[in-house]
């Protein structure tokens, strides 16, 4: 599934009170492709790095202009990508209306996805469950 496909996305659910849809639908899909972006980066550390190594990676909020970095180890990353419903950001991009911080790391916050809408589109654009 390719990034643009995201945004041609349908997902029938009941927006959650006090949700604005179109804006959780949004942060969604920006996070998909920030998502999408770490997976491609550490398939390229997987080539071309030592297996220790820590990943240099972007953070996954829902600001599409963000460019801000985040560096996890590949244990910490694998552990955020077994729940299509965790991302990683940079302390202080949560969006409280969308998704609760339920962990943090050394210069990240790991974020969950609230139920509804915002779960129904982290999992429908999981680049691994399309593997």
């Amino acid at each position: 599934m390719t990034p643009r496909s995201w945004r041609q996305i349908w997902i029938p659910v009941a927006e959650p009170r006090g949700m604005n849809h179109e804006r959780a639908r949004r942060i969604g899909l920006n996070e998909a492709v920030f998502r999408q972006v770490n997976e491609q980066l550490e398939a390229l550390a997987d080539r071309f790095a030592s297996p220790g190594d820590a990943l240099d990676l972007i953070c996954e909020c829902g600001d599409a202009r963000c460019d801000q970095r985040l560096v996890l180890s590949r244990s910490q990353y694998e552990r955020l990508r077994a729940d299509p419903v965790l991302f990683a950001v940079v302390p202080g991009h949560v969006a409280p209306d969308v998704e609760d911080v339920v962990g943090h790391g050394s210069g990240y916050e790991v974020v969950r996805k609230q139920a509804g809408l915002p779960t129904d589109v982290a999992a429908a654009t999981d680049p691994r469950r399309h593997r």
